[in-house]
């Protein structure tokens, strides 16, 4: 229902451990918080003082709980960002939350004055959660890497999870995908979550990128950050073009990675993503000589299976652990469309997927679909609060069920209307929207960034979450842009590819050059040839 990464390498949309207490990680030893409006010293480290800016306070405290062990806390500067629910018409009443925040220090002091901020995927992840990716990826070299949990999500309060959605996404897999009797229920869980948000005193309305960003900018404030750069992925890219057009000032630089278009949020772009990571694989493994002669005619293939299964889905059972007895997993047009969107982060298997199914052994697709959606880490940890506040008050009103059904067509024309109706990852969103029942956000939500900030944006050629076309229609408006496809990488280059980690490292040190060399030397991956 969202695009965010996969959860085998990151916090992905929709992946093992007990609840870690709210005190989970300790701060450095001898941190007090200063009064408020306390300036902090030349050697006071980074979120460890005490401040007002605005309606927005920062103040040093435990390190937020998680749902995964993240070591990298015990060394961390945590505390929390108060902030108003919603700014409109706030004068000093009103609901407030809390955000938490967790500093990272960099493993050397070389830029200490201009530290990252990490924007999630989702909508609905922790930034938190996604640290680990991060420092996997070596961007806390040289400076302070900030995570704030963005409204709604599992470290903030109020958390807006909803595990009977996520309970219901999996059992989802036992029934036919665009059914209407699948879209009843899809829609009751959407009430049942609405009626949780509620309950909870939060205000569905105030979850969306207008108020995200004022966060953001609020933080920077607080923290005392004269300047800071910007790394987003996924729907985080979509939250960093918001903030850089709507809160400019203090901004240095801005990475993104997986492009997904704040003017083009919606069903259309998803179909048109999907077409081209597809295409990607499937031409590459057209230009490897053992993948082209044991699968010919892939794409042809895939897309017949598509049509077919539309109209004669094919069932079967699969083993998942931690479950008492085998589930039903239903193969139909539309959940091998989803298959192959997420499949796209392990290439090598597709074709061989593809080709087993084709020929009626459906064993290894639903053994990947039912091991995603039942894994323990797929519950309880998206804010669909905040899923639901991006898609209903930025996506739907701006985007007609006829305009999500046009782009499918554009992107596959052979494929019946019933399944194009439900864009990948998106099913049954307006008529979730509707149950959601928020206002619209203003219209300016869906203007395009026009920035001179110096901006990397990243695609992964692969990509079939986020289309790679995403990144030159981005980068037209973005005077000081440069962008890049890494080849034969999925959604979210900096998760998988070392090129894509090492150029994003440059990019922080010379932002209007960062070096790309590493690219002349990718190869594609070798597929898997069945026997």
């Amino acid at each position: 229902m969202s695009l965010r990464p996969p959860h085998h390498r990151s916090t992905a949309r929709r992946l093992p451990a007990a609840l870690a207490g709210a005190t989970a990680g300790v701060l450095a030893a001898g941190l007090v918080a200063a009064p408020v409006h306390a300036e902090s010293g030349p050697a006071s480290p980074l979120g460890t003082v005490a401040r007002t800016a605005g309606h927005a306070r920062f103040v040093p405290g435990p390190c937020p709980r998680t749902a995964d062990p993240i070591p990298a806390l015990k060394d961390a500067h945590c505390g929390t960002l108060t902030v108003p629910e919603k700014r409109e018409g706030h004068k000093g009443g009103g609901r407030r939350i809390t955000l938490a925040v967790a500093i990272i220090p960099a493993a050397t002091k070389r830029h200490p004055g201009d530290p990252i901020v990490w924007l999630a995927g989702g909508p609905g992840d922790d930034a938190v959660s996604e640290i680990p990716m991060a420092l996997n990826g070596g961007l806390n070299r040289d400076r302070d890497l900030i995570f704030m949990s963005q409204r709604g999500t599992y470290s903030a309060d109020p958390e807006l999870t909803c595990v009977n959605i996520d309970q219901f996404n999996a059992r989802a897999l036992g029934l036919v995908s665009n059914a209407p009797s699948t879209g009843r229920l899809h829609v009751r869980a959407t009430r049942e979550c609405r009626d949780r948000v509620v309950a909870r005193g939060a205000d569905p309305s105030a979850y969306d990128d207008k108020e995200s960003s004022a966060d953001l900018a609020d933080l920077r404030k607080a923290l005392g950050i004269r300047q800071w750069n910007v790394f987003g992925i996924s729907y985080g890219t979509d939250l960093a073009l918001q903030y850089m057009r709507l809160h400019p000032e203090g901004i240095r630089s801005v990475g993104i990675d997986g492009i997904l278009p704040p003017s083009l949020g919606g069903g259309a772009v998803t179909w048109k993503a999907a077409r081209e990571g597809f295409d990607g694989i499937f031409k590459a493994c057209a230009d490897q000589p053992a993948c082209d002669t044991r699968y010919p005619h892939l794409k042809a293939t895939f897309e017949r299976l598509v049509v077919d299964l539309e109209a004669r889905p094919v069932s079967t059972t699969v083993p998942v652990p931690g479950q008492p007895a085998p589930v039903k997993v239903v193969i139909d047009g539309g959940t091998l469309v989803n298959w192959l969107t997420s499949a796209s982060h392990v290439a090598e298997g597709v074709p061989r997927s593809i080709d087993e199914l084709a020929h009626g052994n459906p064993q290894r697709i639903a053994e990947q679909l039912a091991g995603g959606k039942y894994s323990p880490a797929a519950m309880g940890r998206t804010s669909h609060g905040l899923v639901y506040g991006v898609f209903c008050r930025e996506w739907t009103p701006y985007e007609s069920q006829e305009d999500i059904i046009r782009g499918g067509r554009r992107a596959f024309p052979s494929f019946p209307r019933s399944l194009l109706a439900n864009a990948p990852q998106l099913a049954w969103l307006h008529d979730d929207c509707r149950a959601w029942d928020v206002p619209p956000a203003d219209p300016s939500v869906r203007d395009r960034t026009v920035s001179d900030i110096p901006t990397l944006v990243l695609s992964g050629g692969f990509d079939a979450q986020t289309a790679p076309s995403n990144g030159a229609y981005v980068g037209r408006t973005l005077s000081r842009s440069t962008v890049v496809t890494v080849p034969y990488v999925a959604h979210v280059v900096f998760a998988d590819s070392t090129c894509a980690q090492t150029m994003t490292v440059s990019f922080f040190d010379r932002p209007t050059a960062p070096d790309t060399s590493c690219l002349a030397g990718l190869k594609p991956p070798t597929f898997e040839i069945g026997t």
